[in-house]
């Protein structure tokens, strides 16, 4: 099915959403107008905490982050502010927090990169009798049948964080009354009403999927994970109005009481809105983490491949999704860890450009990078293999290189990886994906968007402020929800930047380059599994 785009706007709406887009590196707030066009924005940062397995933040730096960069978008233009009439959120999924019965966060938030459940998730997925890929086939034929997907035996989602608090820290889970995504927690703290979304449940993976119109917990699912139902909240659709804005939250943004706030979306299924809202029509992600996604009209699931369509922010749609652990991360890492990590050699001089500096350099770099390859697995893979223990690395690195080869690498290993995930996606829709709209941060490089072109072999579509796309997918779930828009008429609102066709000078190159970051996973998986094992486990 294909949606029909019929709107014609006969005025001009004047109204603004203030959409918050909360991702791991920090929040971003804009002031959107129901049309997505960005009147201001602003971002602050957010401090990750990892030591090993562990990955959290501390849920009070969100609600920081979030007044600050509020703060600066309404206070700059006060006829600006007083058009607005929703906050809507879209946020980073697969974290948790845990809150008592006040709305206070219990300790810090689990997040998507943190494994501490793994152990407590592959207790409760193996079968008594044998075991398909760590899952019992009756408990993954269970969880199939009714979610679309299984939980992670990473221990990296919902339902990993939750079993790990579950048995490794009684107390905090004896005092938790709800268990909360990152959505679930702003809308709290917004709203006062303590609720999940039906796409910000998902990844507990213990609902009834299949009817996505309805989507509604399921007790045995509960029961295989061994937690208490009444600490799970309850499900709403994510253009819901869930009530105006608490009157302290008004007051110390400067709105009016009457703002509402939308239920919003977690990140995927917001992207999704503002990227490509059409059945089969795929979109990219690049932010710290990376994705391709596509709306289907059913619930499908690969196992193999780890791809699953589940409930999307679109009432009656599935959300066709195969992640990528870590992709900007990478640049993030190297610029940070790397290039200007402190230290010694560090200077005090700021490089607040470093990204377009990078870019620069990349473009001047011969494709393929003098036949150095970069693996992206910074913090394992997810798609096409569920693999935590690989890592990242260059390959092929000799004296003839410069650290401008490695840049080129870096923006090459990623779009190798994307191209690695394209291939089961592909057949998971069931058809050549044809333009993929690219959305997010890295979407912004104009070199890296033609890197991804040359290597998938297939056409990139950039979008106008690529990096707001979850703020304005979030403003779209608001106009919706506010009676403004319908979903069929986002198509004709999209403002396309530019299309990046392939170089198909460049095909065998690539071809063979792809060949080779298979084989390099293919022969050093083994070698990072023995060095990645967990303390005290086998050989």
């Amino acid at each position: 099915m294909t949606l029909s785009a019929t709107f014609r706007p006969r005025t001009v709406d004047e109204r603004l959403v203030l959409a918050v887009d909360l991702g791991t590196s920090g929040c971003k707030c804009a002031l959107v107008s129901l049309d997505g066009s960005v009147q201001a924005w602003a971002f602050r940062p957010v401090q990750l905490h990892v030591q090993g397995a562990l990955a959290e933040q501390a849920p009070e730096d969100w609600w920081t982050a979030f007044l600050e960069a509020a703060g600066e978008v309404l206070a700059g233009d006060p006829s600006l502010r007083a058009r607005v009439v929703a906050v809507c959120c879209s946020t980073q999924t697969e974290g948790t927090v845990c809150v008592d019965r006040e709305g206070r966060a219990l300790g810090r938030a689990l997040t998507w990169l943190d494994a501490r459940g793994a152990q407590a998730m592959a207790r409760r997925a193996r079968g008594r009798f044998g075991s398909i890929e760590g899952y019992g086939p009756l408990k993954l034929w269970r969880w199939l049948r009714l979610t679309g997907g299984a939980p992670s035996l990473s221990g990296r989602d919902s339902a990993g964080h939750m079993v790990y608090i579950r048995d490794e820290e009684p107390e905090r889970y004896a005092r938790t009354h709800k268990f909360l995504n990152v959505l679930d927690y702003l809308n709290l703290r917004l709203s006062g009403r303590c609720c999940a979304t039906q796409d910000s449940a998902v990844t507990a993976w213990v609902t009834d999927n299949r009817d996505a119109h309805q989507v509604r917990y399921h007790a045995s699912l509960i029961r295989m994970l061994g937690l208490d139902a009444d600490k799970l909240p309850e499900i709403v659709h994510s253009t819901d109005v869930l009530g105006p804005l608490l009157p302290a939250v008004a007051q110390a943004l400067g709105l009016a009481a009457k703002t509402v706030v939308v239920a919003g979306a977690v990140d995927n299924s917001a992207v999704a809105v503002g990227a490509a809202v059409n059945d089969f029509e795929s979109h990219l992600y690049l932010g710290t983490s990376s994705w391709l996604g596509a709306h289907v009209p059913a619930m499908k699931t690969d196992v193999r491949h780890k791809i699953a369509a589940i409930p999307s922010a679109v009432d009656g749609r599935y959300l066709a999704m195969a992640l990528q652990s870590t992709a900007g991360a990478n640049l993030s890492f190297l610029r940070d860890r790397i290039l200007y990590h402190p230290d010694e050699l560090a200077s005090d001089e700021e490089h607040p450009a470093v990204y377009q500096v990078l870019n620069r350099i990349a473009a001047r770099v011969p494709p393929g990078a003098r036949g150095l390859i970069y693996t992206p697995w910074l913090a394992g893979e997810r798609t096409p293999v569920d693999d935590p223990r690989l890592r990242a690395g260059l390959i092929n690195l000799s004296l003839e290189h410069s650290r401008e080869d490695i840049f080129r690498a870096f923006l090459e290993g990623v779009a190798l990886n994307t191209r690695w995930m394209l291939e089961p996606f592909a057949r998971f829709l069931g058809r050549d994906v044809g333009t993929i709209t690219a959305v997010g941060g890295g979407a912004q490089s104009d070199v890296w968007c033609q890197i991804i072109a040359d290597i998938t072999g297939q056409p990139i579509r950039q979008l106008v402020n690529s990096i707001q796309a979850n703020a304005i997918g979030a403003t779209y779930i608001a106009a919706v929800g506010l009676g403004a828009l319908r979903f069929a008429d986002l198509g004709e609102l999209r403002q396309v930047q530019r299309v990046y066709e392939p170089a198909r000078a460049l095909r065998r190159l690539y071809d063979d380059q792809f060949q080779t970051f298979k084989e390099v996973r293919a022969r050093l998986a083994p070698l990072y599994h023995r060095l990645n094992r967990p303390q005290g486990s086998p050989a």
